[in-house]
């Protein structure tokens, strides 16, 4: 059955942007595949306007060395553009998609290729995933000049690369398909593209935890005013941060932010013209590494034990590590800075099952906190004298004196060198147990732990070898002559 795809819109109003599309012409896809990429691209473009005060395209052709199919103010009709991808040849050759970039930085999104520098800007990457040079740098030029990149990916592209490299979030700008079904996709990115270029709109872009690019419409020039840009946390409207922008700008990188954290943005135009109206949106910057994300107890004893968590995000402005025993409802609490990720929790009480309970506090107000339990150690919760005992026949006793505290059982194991380890699980009162069967000469280790309500104690371990029989001598048997 064939893939059901809606009819275009007839058209798309109020779009101002210049788009660009950087298709794979190399010999790296066939015949097929690119023209399955054209009509991609032909359909994704069907119901915009064209021309100067509104839509401009253009196309370049990843190859040997890059080429340009044609520039941004060379087709003002939707037949002119439908008509020019129907043309396209493919050029075959390497794919050189950092020298594409390079050349679309440099000579296309100029005023000599038609570019305008008042109007949003969008890069619609289609790749089979491979590129036989370097396109980190180049891409990241052209996102700092305000480039909105999305990427179809085709074939079997790294998808961290790829991730990278798209406008952020990635998984708004980053879309994996097979050729077959481009079809599928064509709606999902054409909506996404006209969000960047609907005219008239204040918008926020590759969103970070620190940053987000602000962009917005042509409104004023060098000589008609300028631009104020507010922004401020929801939370705490009275920091509010305020930058001015030349009128001839159409995008600011707002930087040092906090993660996490939703913004009130205001873009207002000073004209010496007219009054224009302020545009407002609310942004929210991306979460941070997540703390904490896991805890260890370690160095436990009797009366203490360490807490230590991980990761330790910059966001985080300290923690507090609450503990109490359970069961039971008194809580303490500890306050750690953000410089450290452990602390030592002690004056606590021995063979006592603890709640611990680690809080980040983040700079942006919220709080995210992962407990875990913890065991102290009865007191003096070792077998003390163990000692091993040659029994002959191949056979050892294991005798020790009794742990302190209320113990409630001990576990007894063999380690046989040769042949498999045995583990016995004794009574309190017991405090000897036989083994049989083992390898005369070979290395026995024997451990004796104490087991206790909440956990083990600490155990005692020795080594023994089970000695052969000794024989009496023996003496040549002398044949007559």
């Amino acid at each position: 059955m064939g893939t059901v795809v809606q009819n275009p819109p007839s058209f798309v109003p109020d779009c101002e942007g210049d788009v660009l599309f950087l298709t794979d012409s190399s010999g790296s896809v066939s015949y097929y595949e690119f023209s399955k990429v054209k009509t991609f691209v032909g359909d994704l473009l069907r119901p915009f306007t064209f021309g100067p005060q509104d839509v401009q395209t253009s196309v370049i052709h990843i190859s040997t060395v890059p080429a340009l199919e044609f520039p941004f103010d060379q087709h003002s009709s939707g037949e002119a553009v439908q008509q020019a991808v129907r043309d396209m040849k493919q050029r075959m050759g390497d794919t050189n998609t950092g020298l594409a970039l390079s050349l679309a930085k440099e000579k296309i999104f100029t005023d000599q290729a038609g570019a305008r520098a008042s109007v949003p800007k969008v890069l619609v990457w289609v790749t089979d995933g491979i590129s036989t040079d370097d396109v980190s740098l180049p891409m990241e030029t052209l996102k700092e000049m305000g480039v909105t990149v999305f990427i179809v990916s085709t074939g079997r592209g790294n998808y961290l690369e790829l991730s990278q490299a798209a406008s952020q979030p990635s998984d708004k700008h980053l879309l994996f398909v097979d050729v077959d079904d481009l079809p599928i996709i064509t709606k999902e990115l054409r909506d996404s593209i006209i969000e960047v270029i609907r005219a008239r709109r204040l918008k926020a872009l590759d969103i970070t935890p620190s940053s987000f690019q602000l962009t917005w419409p042509r409104l004023l020039s060098r000589d008609t005013g300028y631009y104020v840009v507010e922004y401020s946390p929801v939370t705490e409207p009275w920091k509010k941060l305020r930058m001015n922008v030349a009128g001839e700008q159409t995008g600011v990188l707002v930087r040092n932010l906090v993660p996490g954290m939703k913004y009130n943005v205001t873009l207002i135009p000073e004209s010496n013209e007219q009054y224009i109206h302020t545009q407002n949106i609310q942004v929210t910057t991306l979460e941070d590494q997540v703390s904490p994300a896991q805890i260890l107890i370690s160095e436990s004893n009797s009366h203490s034990f360490q807490v230590s968590w991980a990761p330790t995000p910059d966001s985080v402005m300290g923690y507090q590590i609450l503990y109490g025993p359970l069961p039971g409802n008194s809580v303490e609490m500890i306050e750690v800075d953000n410089s450290r990720n452990r602390t030592v929790v002690d004056n606590l009480l021995p063979n006592t099952t603890y709640l611990v309970t680690v809080t980040a506090l983040y700079r942006s107000g919220q709080e995210k906190a992962l407990s875990a339990k913890a065991c102290t150690e009865e007191e003096n919760s070792r077998v003390r004298h163990l000692h091993l005992e040659d029994l002959g026949n191949n056979s050892l006793k294991a005798t020790w004196d009794s742990a302190d505290g209320e113990v409630v059982g001990y576990r007894v194991r063999c380690r046989r060198q040769a042949g498999s380890s045995s583990l016995v699980s004794v009574a309190p009162q017991t405090h000897s147990v036989l083994f049989t069967g083992l390898s005369t000469g070979a290395p026995n280790k024997i451990c004796v732990k104490p087991m206790y309500k909440n956990k083990a104690g600490k155990g005692l371990c020795r080594m023994a070898r089970v000695q052969a029989a000794t024989l009496a001598p023996s003496y040549p048997i002398v044949q007559p002559a």
